[in-house]
C-alpha cells in the first residue's frame, strides 16, 4: 500500500480528498500546514476544525508549528498581487516544500494536497509548484484537480454532513482584505 502524506488546506475541504485517495488503497496521513492564515485565532479554529474531523474519520494528521512571519516573508513585494496570482504560486510552494520535506524525512511515497478541490484556487498553478517540488525531492507528487467530477459539490456535502463550514477567504491577510473590498462595492 502507497503511502501518502497529503497537504491539508483546511477541514472542510478534506474529506472528500481523503476518501477519493482511501479508495485508491492508499495510506494517507494530513499534514496541516498553513503559515498563511492569520490571525492567530483563526488558525486555531482551522486547526482544530481538522483535529475535530480526523478523530471522527480515524486519520492520523500531524500539526508542524504555525510560522507566520516566514510566510510573510515569502510573499514580501507580492501583497498588491490579486488572488490566484503570483503571491498565491509563492504561498503554494512554501506550504508544498514543507510538505515534501516531511514526507521525505518520514519516509512517504507521495504527496498530494486539497488545494485543487477548491473553486477558488487554479489546480494547474498548485500542480506545477507540486510537480517541480517533486523532481527537487525525487518523491511522487499526485497532480490532482479534485473539484472535477462534482468534486466541490461532494466536498461540500461531506463538510456540512459533519458540521464543518466552509471559510470565506483562504486565510491570509491579503485574501480577507481583497474579499472585504468587494463586498463594499
Amino acid at each position: 500500500m502507497r503511502r501518502l502524506l497529503l497537504h491539508v488546506c483546511c477541514a472542510p475541504c478534506s474529506p472528500h480528498v481523503l476518501a477519493r485517495l482511501r479508495a485508491a488503497n492508499t495510506q494517507v496521513t494530513g499534514f496541516f500546514c498553513n503559515p498563511n492564515i492569520q490571525p492567530l485565532r483563526e488558525f486555531e479554529f482551522r486547526r482544530l476544525e481538522v483535529a475535530r474531523i480526523a478523530e471522527r474519520l480515524s486519520w492520523p494528521v500531524v500539526y508542524p508549528p504555525h510560522d507566520m512571519m516566514e510566510w510573510f516573508a515569502a510573499v514580501r513585494g507580492l501583497e498588491y498581487e490579486p488572488e490566484r496570482g503570483r503571491r498565491c504560486a509563492v504561498c503554494f510552494r512554501l506550504r508544498l516544500d514543507k510538505t515534501f520535506r516531511y514526507a521525505r524525512e518520514h519516509g512517504f511515497d507521495a504527496v498530494a494536497t486539497t488545494l485543487s478541490v477548491s473553486p477558488y484556487k487554479v489546480a494547474a498553478q498548485i500542480n506545477e509548484q507540486g510537480l517541480s517540488l517533486a523532481r527537487e525531492y525525487g518523491i511522487a507528487f499526485l497532480a490532482e484537480n479534485f473539484k472535477k467530477h462534482d468534486g466541490w459539490r461532494a466536498t461540500r456535502e461531506l463538510a456540512a454532513a459533519l458540521g464543518v463550514r466552509h471559510q470565506d477567504t483562504c486565510g491570509c491577510v491579503f485574501s480577507r482584505v481583497e474579499r472585504l473590498l468587494r463586498l463594499r462595492k
